[in-house]
């Protein structure tokens, strides 16, 4: 991640009141998302993040909502089209576990399987985005497109270039 654009917070420095933090990427932060998420460009960037630490049970909470306003290429016609994400998220932070403590746990996908908390700190910036790219699409389209494969052969040719026809005037 670049350090142009970050939000860290130390987990040692927040108290145990709920917390909410904006987040807004400028035109330089745009760029850079870009560039992380690859896509043709990124029009806005927002994030509405709110965080709760549980001192005593080692929980931070951290839920929130990722607007963004992007622009995708179609693989279906290679235009350029714009589409509006809207990321709804929640999920926690294990304050004292470890990547170890995680392993040994050998939870099971029913199981919902704290993060490890780095160094003391998260950021908030790299939450924001990842919960954007979960939602991105692997093939992305413009509405109403679709893709339909029109071979360049015609019924007779395709039957000429098959093997098996060979075989078969020999039968006769």
């Amino acid at each position: 991640m670049q350090k142009d654009f970050s939000y860290p917070l130390n987990i040692d420095d927040l108290n145990q009141q709920e917390q909410h933090h904006k987040l807004k990427a400028d035109g330089e932060e745009l760029n850079i998302l870009k560039d992380i998420l690859q896509v043709e460009n990124v029009k806005s960037f927002e994030a509405d993040i709110y965080l709760k630490l549980n001192l005593k049970m080692h929980k931070l909470d951290i839920w929130g909502k990722v607007k963004s306003d992007l622009v995708l290429k179609s693989v279906v016609s290679l235009e350029n089209f714009e589409k509006t994400y809207e990321v709804d998220f929640q999920y926690y932070y294990d304050t004292k576990a470890t990547y170890k403590d995680i392993k040994e746990m050998e939870p099971s996908i029913y199981d919902d399987v704290p993060d490890v908390v780095e160094n003391g700190k998260i950021d908030l910036v790299n939450i924001a985005i990842e919960q954007l790219a979960l939602e991105l699409d692997d093939y992305p389209r413009k509405d109403g497109e679709s893709f339909e494969f029109v071979s360049e052969f015609d019924e007779e040719t395709t039957k000429m270039a098959n093997p098996f026809a060979v075989l078969e005037k020999l039968k006769k």
